[in-house]
């Protein structure tokens, strides 16, 4: 596995780390409460620590539904809270243009999965010199990702470090279904595979047919999820939490509550143990 250090937290078969915020940088406050309480719990169990947040949540279901700060105030918000919580940061890219600004507020740039074989995106990002996670995007099976690490290898952005998320497939309506032996098959691309807990519970578009304009979620299932990833290998976790997710910004039906993490965290860390010793 090509693993890697960023700013001091190993990505690798050596240690987890965990990637984890708000889904929307709603505030500077709300940022620091999320990530002082998620870097508090990662040093509780020895787990490496990446700060997330979004400054703009450009795939929504509705044009109504707010986007996030923007890219000037959601990257300087960021920014300042990794720098005062001592931890590197990550955040999404969805053009070309932005990753110049990107690169410089940030330790780790995601590529949305959406978007995951927009070839100019991709090189954008790599031209930053900033380590890519590549979230799996839902129409693509886990070895059709070797094309998108081709084209980030020709960038050559493994010199930087390159981590592959998984977050479901599409099944049927309003369904993701999580694929574990593909799970392993993208762990045989030889990068470190992150998975993404919250995510892959989405329903997409499934509370639209309730009339609200939102995707639905089964954060109830998350724990099983995490545990599972944990139990096939996996170095990276990624999840989203608010202190209320009711009350969140953007993707409330799928985060995890604040206060449930020191519980799933402890449980995650005596699968890590049991499976590598």
């Amino acid at each position: 596995m090509n693993g890697f250090d960023l700013q001091n937290v190993t990505i690798g078969p050596d240690k987890l780390t965990i990637i984890a915020g708000p889904c929307s940088a709603e505030s500077y406050d709300l940022c620091m409460q999320i990530g002082s309480h998620l870097q508090a719990l990662c040093q509780k169990y020895n787990f490496g620590y990446i700060f997330k947040a979004s400054f703009d949540k450009a795939n929504r279901s509705s044009i109504q539904t707010p986007r996030g700060l923007g890219i000037d105030q959601g990257l300087t918000l960021i920014n300042k809270a990794a720098r005062a919580l001592g931890c590197p940061c990550t955040t999404d890219i969805h053009e070309s243009h932005q990753a110049q600004a990107i690169g410089q507020a940030v330790d780790l740039i995601q590529i949305p999965a959406f978007l995951c074989r927009q070839t100019d995106l991709l090189l954008a990002a790599a031209k930053t010199q900033r380590a890519i996670n590549v979230k799996k995007g839902q129409f693509l099976s886990p070895l059709e990702m070797s094309s998108v690490v081709q084209k980030l290898e020709e960038a050559r952005a493994q010199d930087n470090g390159i981590i592959l998320t998984e977050r479901g497939t599409f099944f049927g309506y309003h369904r993701l279904v999580n694929d574990f032996i593909g799970l392993a098959d993208m762990m045989d691309l030889n990068y470190p595979v992150c998975f993404d807990v919250t995510h892959s519970t989405q329903l997409p578009g499934g509370a639209s047919q309730q009339g609200a304009k939102i995707t639905g979620g089964r954060p109830d299932r998350a724990a099983m999820l995490a545990k599972c990833a944990t139990a096939a290998g996996v170095p990276v976790l990624f999840l989203e939490t608010h202190p209320n997710p009711s009350q969140a910004l953007s993707d409330g039906a799928t985060m995890l509550p604040l206060d449930q993490l020191d519980v799933l965290f402890a449980q995650i860390q005596a699968i890590y143990h049991a499976v590598n010793g």
